[in-house]
């Protein structure tokens, strides 16, 4: 019987063989369970020590999370699934989410030089969430920034990890820097970015089309309904990241 914040038969059957298997030694616990089990994590928002009983030790799960980040498993996962993925529209967007106290610390950490990207603002320390979707709101890019940072600072780095020849880019006035707009002509995309009110020399928009960027809106609408993504607990910003991609990777898999 599937239970709540379980993947079904089928979605398993589509991801299992993208998980390292035990080597040598006794053979460790099923991948699906661990996978079950993390997910219950993201879902729920709860701490690890307030896992049930039925996924087993909450030390093991942990400690194969942590093995799953720093392998990149869950990463590759989320890069496989998103292999036929419609270049057509892309919309960039952002989206903030609140550092929970939990988070603070991790000075000396891996990613201590970025501060584990949080930030402080006028809205308290917060986590800036920067991703890129498809024609049909499936995720293609993923990345964090401290959550004062502008959305423009970023948007070129973030294009130049996808192949955007062809494309047409939807984003808000945010993105509509000389910048951005130049580096989208020069890989021979197009844009559907509207001018800023006091832009001196205003472009033409297409808003009919510019309406289908709602779709990077729905994704963080999705994204957020994972308590553990909603509001950040995470002190490093790898295990906060990887728990994105397995949300990512179950809006993939429906």
């Amino acid at each position: 019987m599937q239970r709540r914040y379980e993947i079904s038969d089928e979605q398993w059957e589509r991801i299992k063989e993208m998980f390292p298997r035990t080597k040598t030694g006794r053979p460790g616990k099923d991948s699906r369970l661990i996978f079950n089990a993390i997910l219950w994590i993201v879902c729920s928002g709860a701490p690890w020590r307030d896992l049930p009983e039925r996924f087993g030790s909450w030390k093991t799960v942990y400690s194969r999370f942590c093995k799953w980040r720093d392998e990149g498993t869950l990463f590759r996962v989320f890069e496989d699934l998103k292999k036929d993925s419609d270049y057509e529209n892309l919309s960039i967007d952002s989206t903030t989410v609140k550092a929970h106290q939990s988070s603070a610390g991790a000075k000396r950490a891996k990613g201590s030089e970025v501060g584990q990207h949080i930030g402080k603002s006028s809205g308290g320390r917060t986590t800036k969430i920067h991703a890129v979707v498809d024609g049909l709101g499936n995720p293609l890019y993923i990345g964090l920034t401290a959550g004062q940072v502008h959305d423009s600072r970023k948007a070129v780095e973030i294009l130049s990890q996808l192949n955007i020849q062809g494309s047409n880019i939807l984003a808000d006035k945010a993105y509509g820097t000389r910048e951005i707009r130049e580096y989208i002509e020069g890989e021979e995309g197009i844009y559907t970015i509207p001018p800023k009110s006091n832009t001196k020399e205003k472009w033409e928009c297409d808003y009919h089309t510019y309406k289908e960027r709602h779709l990077v809106e729905c994704f963080f609408n999705k994204l957020k309904r994972f308590r553990r993504l909603g509001t950040r607990y995470d002190k490093l910003a790898d295990s906060f990241i990887n728990f994105i991609y397995l949300g990512c990777i179950i809006i993939l898999l429906k």
